[in-house]
């Protein structure tokens, strides 16, 4: 499958893998960076998050510890809401940010946030898209004739269908930091000049979320550039 090692793909993918790489080391660095900064009123991350649950009716929303590092999600078909170690554990400016940020899904939730249930709702499809369209692709790609293009673009549809995933994740993603930041603060969890803190935080991670995006957008049109190829050649 010799264009798995066409440069032309680094050409539309570098930059997205550029971004990316740097957005993964941006969210890592200010999570560590104020994972050593202790809030004012030495609440954790478990603390923030049954907090702000509880304040807004969810005590229905179990808050659990979960293995890995920065794992931290909201199950919204479990109702439960799951934050890693350092997080779940930690009393510090970014555990109290992340545990802020996902229950901010849980409050999505909650409220029927249009773009939380479309994503929700996307989910089985695009975890079958993301592994199964790239391969039906190439498989098309490969074959010629008219069988081989028609493999071809249903691979290309059921990729661009994680691209729109990937699109849809970032409001949802810049929503949840908006609750978060105003409910640290509205609720009085934490002190205005913390704000800071968790803005850095919130901001890098959401930064890895428009990687993410970039990266399958540029993919997505590498497949149709090749494929809109085969076709001018043929």
């Amino acid at each position: 499958m010799p264009f798995f090692f066409d440069p032309l793909y680094l050409i539309f993918s570098m930059p997205a893998l550029l971004l990316g790489l740097w957005a993964q080391w941006k969210v890592q660095s200010a999570f560590n960076k104020y994972s050593r900064v202790r809030t004012i009123s030495g609440v954790t991350g478990a603390h923030v998050a049954r907090r702000i649950l509880d304040s807004n009716g969810l005590r229905q929303v179990a808050v659990e510890p979960a293995e890995g590092f920065l794992t931290d999600h909201y199950d919204p078909a479990h109702r439960v809401l799951r934050l890693s170690q350092k997080v779940y554990q930690g009393n510090s400016l970014s555990a109290a940010g992340v545990a802020a940020h996902e229950a901010g899904h849980a409050l999505q939730h909650q409220d029927g946030y249009a773009m939380l249930q479309l994503r929700t709702a996307m989910v089985p499809g695009v975890q079958v898209g993301s592994w199964l369209g790239p391969i039906i692709f190439i498989v098309g790609f490969m074959l010629a004739g008219f069988v081989g293009q028609t493999l071809a673009w249903v691979g290309l549809a059921l990729f661009a269908a994680v691209a729109a995933f990937a699109l849809i994740t970032l409001p949802v993603e810049f929503d949840a930091s908006r609750r978060a930041k105003r409910l640290l603060v509205g609720q009085g969890i934490l002190a205005q000049q913390e704000l800071g803190g968790i803005n850095a935080v919130l901001d890098a991670a959401a930064l890895t979320y428009v990687a993410a995006a970039i990266q399958a957008i540029s993919t997505l049109i590498y497949y149709a550039f090749l494929l809109m190829g085969r076709q001018r050649e043929e």
